[in-house]
Order: C-alpha cells, then sequence, then structure tokens
C-alpha cells in the first residue's frame, strides 16, 4: 500500500473532524449548550445561518414540519450534511439575473419589485434594511458584487469568532451530543448579517430556474469518528460495564408451549409501533379483565404484511414485549405484574399464572430497529396513488390499494375483518387528530358498504376514493394519511411496526379492550424502569455516590437505567465505541443524558444488529463536569 493511499483515511477523519467542531462551534454560537434542542423554526434558522447557510422558507419548511417539536445537534448535523453552505458565484448568477442591463447594478425599485412580489415574498421594510446595509453612498443602487462580498464575508466571520471561542473556552470544549432544555443566549449574529442573508436566501429561491434538491448523502450517525476532545474521553468518575451475548440461533425458548393450548380459551387484539418527530415510539394500550384466577400464555409479535410467502416484511426485525401492571383505582396506584422476556424467533412469551381482575397490557418496542426516515428518502419519487380510468373517472391505483388494504388490516383491531366506530377513530385521531361522531358515522354507512353496522374492507377502499375524487385527483390529503401510518413515498412501511396480542387463558375467557390512554407512555415508561431495577444491580459512578447505574441484561435486549439520588442535576456522558455488533436506541455511539434531581430515567436500549452473530456491549458511563 502506498502512504498516499494510506493518508486518505485520515484525511477523511480530519475532514470528518473538522465538519463536526464547526457545527458545534456554531451551534453554541447561538445556543448555550449542544444538549440544547432547536425549539422553533424561528431557531433553526438562526443556527443555520450561522453555519453559512442561508435557508428559504422551503428549506426551513422540509425540516420543520407540523409535526416537528424540536431537533438536536444531531439533527442539525444531518441538515448541515444535506444544504451545503453558499458560494459566492452562486449568489452572483443570482444577481446576474435580476440585472437587465448587466451594468453590476440593481436599483432599489427593481430589487423591491421581485422580492415584494416574486417567489419567498418580503416585505418592504425588509427590502429597505438591505438597502440601508448595502447601499453605502446612497445613491438607490445596489452594487450587488460588493453585496456579495458583505454577506460572504460576514458569514465568514461569524464562523471564525464562534471557533475561536470554542477552542478558547474549555468548557465548551467538554460540551457533548444529546438532549436538554436550556434558553438560548441572544445569537451572535449580527442584523446586518441576518438581513443579508435573508434577501440572499429569497434572491437565490426566486431567480432560481430549477428548484433545489435534496443531498443524496447517506446520514450514518454511527460511522463517524468520535469528534470529542481527549479531556472528553476520560474522567475519574466513570463506570465500565462490559456483556457478552451468544447469537440467537445459539438460543432457544425457555417457556414451552402449554400442553393442549388449543383447547384454552383465546382473545387476541392487534396494534402498532408509530415513530415519532421526536423520535419516541407511540402505541395503543389494552385493558385485560380475566373473571377468574387462571394460568395464562401471553405473546406479541411483530405483524407480517407481506404480500409474499417467499420474503418477511421489514417489520418482523423490529423487537416487541409487553409490559402487564395492574389497574389500581387511579393510574397512580399501577403496579408492574410482569412482562414478556423469554423469546421464540419473533414471538416474546410470558407464561404463569394471574389473579381474577383487571390489568392493563403496555406494548414496547426498544427502537433500535425504528429509525426516522433518511432526508434522501424525503426526494424519491411519490408512487402514484389515483388515475383516470378510460371514462374519465377517477380510480385508486393498486399499489394504493395494496397499502390501504394493509392499513384496513392494521386498524381492524379485533381481526373480524370490519371496521367499527370505536377502531375508525383511532385511525381517524392518528391521522387527523379529529374523531368521526354517530352523524358522520351514518352518512358513512349510507353511502360506503358496511356490514353489522361496521365498515367492510371495500367500503373503506370506497371512503378513500370519495376523498380523492373531492379533491378532483389531489393526493396530498391522501399522503398526509399515509405519512401518519408510517409509510414514505414510496408506500413502504418505514416507521411503524404492527403487532399482535394473544392472550390464552385455561378455565376463563379473557376480553381485551385497546385504550388511548394519555397516562400510557408514563405508566410504561414506570413498568420498565421497575423492571429493570428488580433484575439489575445498582452500581455507583465513581466519585458520585447517589448517581446509580442499572444494567439490565435480558434473552435479547440489554437495557440501562439512570438513577439520580442527588439534589442537582448531572449530565451523564455514555460512550458505546467499544461495543461490537450493537445499535443502541438513542442511534449514537456517544451521546449524554441529562438527569434532573432525584429522578430516574431509562438511559438506553442495545440489540444486536446481526442476531445471528454473537455481540458485545461496552459501555463506559461518566459524569460530565457542571458549567
Amino acid at each position: 500500500m502506498t502512504s498516499e493511499s494510506s493518508s486518505q483515511p485520515c484525511r477523511a477523519a480530519d475532514a470528518e473532524e473538522t465538519f463536526y467542531m464547526q457545527c458545534r462551534a456554531a451551534y453554541l454560537a447561538v445556543f448555550r449548550s449542544s444538549l440544547t434542542h432547536i425549539a422553533s423554526k424561528h431557531q433553526l434558522c438562526r443556527v443555520l445561518q450561522q453555519a453559512g447557510r442561508n435557508p428559504s422558507r422551503a428549506t426551513l419548511n422540509k425540516y420543520w414540519t407540523p409535526r416537528t417539536s424540536k431537533l438536536n445537534f444531531d439533527d442539525f448535523c444531518e441538515i448541515l450534511k444535506c444544504e451545503k453552505q453558499t458560494e459566492d458565484n452562486e449568489l452572483m448568477r443570482a444577481f446576474k439575473k435580476l440585472d437587465v442591463n448587466g451594468d453590476g447594478y440593481i436599483s432599489h425599485s427593481e430589487l423591491a419589485k421581485v422580492l415584494t412580489t416574486r417567489g419567498e415574498k418580503m416585505t418592504t421594510d425588509e427590502v429597505n434594511a438591505i438597502f440601508s446595509i448595502a447601499d453605502t453612498n446612497k445613491d438607490g443602487k445596489l452594487d450587488y458584487a460588493e453585496f456579495c462580498r458583505l454577506l460572504m464575508s460576514t458569514v465568514e466571520q461569524c464562523q471564525t469568532a464562534a471557533l475561536e471561542r470554542l477552542e478558547a473556552d474549555a468548557k465548551l470544549k467538554r460540551q457533548n451530543f444529546g438532549n436538554q432544555s436550556d434558553s438560548p443566549p441572544k445569537s451572535s449574529t449580527s442584523s446586518a448579517a441576518a438581513a443579508a442573508a435573508a434577501a440572499s436566501s429569497s434572491t437565490l429561491s426566486q431567480s432560481s430556474e430549477t428548484p433545489r434538491t435534496e443531498s443524496d448523502t447517506a446520514l450514518k450517525k454511527d460511522s463517524r469518528p468520535s469528534s470529542r476532545p481527549s479531556s472528553a474521553r476520560s474522567r475519574r468518575s466513570s463506570l465500565s460495564h462490559t456483556i457478552s451475548m451468544t447469537s440467537s440461533s445459539t438460543k432457544s425458548s425457555k417457556v414451552p408451549e402449554p400442553t393442549a393450548l388449543q383447547e384454552w380459551n383465546h382473545n387476541s387484539m392487534k396494534g402498532c409501533f408509530f415513530l415519532e418527530d421526536d423520535g419516541s415510539i407511540s402505541s395503543l394500550q389494552y385493558r385485560l379483565h380475566l373473571p377468574q384466577t387462571s394460568s395464562v400464555y401471553l405473546t406479541v409479535q411483530p405483524l407480517n404484511l407481506s404480500h409474499r410467502p417467499d420474503k418477511s416484511s421489514s417489520c418482523m426485525t423490529v423487537d416487541t414485549a409487553l409490559f402487564v401492571t395492574s389497574a389500581g383505582e387511579t393510574k397512580e396506584e399501577s403496579t408492574l405484574v410482569c412482562f414478556t422476556e423469554s423469546r421464540d424467533k419473533e414471538t416474546c412469551v410470558w407464561k404463569g399464572e394471574l389473579s381474577a381482575g383487571t390489568y392493563y397490557l403496555l406494548p414496547f418496542s426498544s427502537g433500535c430497529r425504528l429509525r426516522k426516515r433518511s432526508k434522501k428518502s424525503l426526494s424519491i419519487k411519490p408512487v402514484q396513488l389515483v388515475y383516470r380510468t378510460d371514462t374519465g373517472e377517477l380510480d385508486l391505483t393498486g399499489e394504493f390499494r395494496e397499502a390501504l388494504s394493509d392499513i384496513f388490516e392494521v386498524i381492524d383491531l379485533d381481526g373480524n375483518g370490519l371496521l367499527s366506530l370505536e377502531e375508525y377513530n383511532f385511525f381517524e385521531l392518528r391521522t387527523s387528530g379529529e374523531k368521526c361522531d354517530k352523524e358522520a358515522w351514518a352518512v358513512c354507512k349510507e353511502n360506503f358498504d358496511t356490514r353489522r353496522n361496521q365498515l367492510t374492507r371495500q367500503g373503506f377502499m370506497e371512503l378513500n376514493l370519495m376523498e380523492a375524487t373531492e379533491k378532483d385527483g389531489d393526493p396530498a390529503d391522501l399522503w398526509v394519511t399515509l405519512e401518519a401510518m408510517g409509510y414514505n413515498r414510496a408506500l413502504e412501511l418505514v416507521e411503524a411496526c404492527p403487532f399482535q396480542i394473544d392472550v390464552h387463558c385455561e378455565g376463563t375467557q379473557p376480553s381485551i379492550q385497546p385504550l388511548s390512554m394519555d397516562s400510557g407512555p408514563r405508566l410504561l415508561n414506570q413498568a420498565l424502569q421497575k423492571s429493570i431495577v428488580a433484575r439489575a444491580e445498582a452500581r455507583p459512578l465513581r466519585g458520585q455516590d447517589n448517581v446509580f447505574v442499572y444494567t439490565y441484561r435480558g434473552e435479547h435486549r440489554i437495557s440501562s437505567f439512570i438513577a439520580n439520588k442527588t439534589n442537582h442535576k448531572v449530565t451523564v456522558h455514555v460512550n458505546n465505541e467499544q461495543s461490537r455488533n450493537c445499535c443502541s436506541s438513542r442511534g449514537m455511539s456517544v451521546f449524554a443524558v441529562e438527569v434532573p434531581a432525584r429522578t430516574k430515567m431509562v438511559c438506553q436500549h442495545v440489540l444486536p444488529i446481526n442476531e445471528t452473530q454473537d455481540w458485545t456491549y461496552c459501555c463506559v458511563e461518566s459524569i460530565l463536569p457542571c458549567q
């Protein structure tokens, strides 16, 4: 191997290191900490401008959708990889298209007409603010070459100043990736730079003949080299934990299926895990009632929606589990009863005896294998949803009908082939945020195919065709529904995982009712914490007698949990870089977790990337110094 070829990985690593240093410098010029969330579209615009980008409204809307509530530092890095920094020649080309006579100047009236009437319209005050900065001799003309130099120079000065502050401040150099909620200080970007950036962004979007497309760069969080300073990698108050796990192919289920299970009373219910914009996972909850004390065989597993017998759905790799809690008179009285620890292939199992009474069933997925769609997927050409027949009438395409059939399968919770009003309303709340009242349901029954006062699969198709017809074939609303249900523009189910719960009881008939409890996520988090604490040893961080880490080792999952018993918040730095064949629910190898005073918090879940191979969990937790 030549010295030139061997130096290429080093240069690539150096470039990555420089990129993340610049990202952090820009972020910390706007926010107090790289653990702080971007909490609004305005904040996103400010921090992108600080990084030398000039985002148009379309660009901002692409990353800050109506369902976005916050973005973190790693989201910001991903956006910067997609949105390249504006070059001065690009700005010059944009202005030259507005320079009709080619003399290098644009009059105030000419620019005002363009900026206030075309593309992303600016106000008269905004246009006047630009001229007050750029028209230095007050002759009513904009020397756009000088304006471009001013803009690029201001951006460069801001970036240089941010890097200098980062390098000079030892505290800032110890900042790490993660999430926390701090109010940002005043932006270091001057109003002049902001006005210049707004003008250049508007000018570029209005004069460009073709819209900007997203970069096809795949954004992989775990593949980048560590960009943390060496001082952040070595802590006195650190705790290392290593666990070696064997592949699933060498394991067998510890819970054998009961004999004569077919003769037991049985009930089942379907549901779906949805990946939300903030990275959390949501699902329905369920109420289980047992009239008598009984032996119970409980299972949960992903639901295979594949239409090919030789190929399983990608959802089948998503991990599932079920936590069972008692249903007290108040939610606070709910206690953990059991959870599905053992697994047989895709099915998680629990077997035991449950007393007569009512329980909550809380579905769980770690999130290790449910990931937000990459920015690249947003540029996929959408599949056609509707078309016009030879007679000119609108109809649904075969691909769309197949997706709707799968959606029907998921929302038909009891699996009877029909949608009740209750089942349909779970779907409506998910896709539109509203419920269908009894009067509207009566209209549905009059116009669409129903049976026993419930909507059939054909009726569900007719309902969606009516929505397409009312919009004259515009698929925008149809895509809102599909994306809310976890589909991408190629009609692939990528941000959701349907599942099925089966309850077998010996000697009594179980009943299951779907619920959508506001307290559901909190109850699940409490049950998850209790399951970890009950089966893991508390290990204090060195030098921190009142900060404990619990590490639960299951058959197929490792989960860690942090208990902060001090009277002040702590920030725990977590490093998984020495792990092998592992993926974390955090989506990162290195991150930080802020734990408020007297609070307990799940840190991460870890699964093998390849279940047919052995895997090693190696995690180092350490306390970051207070800022």
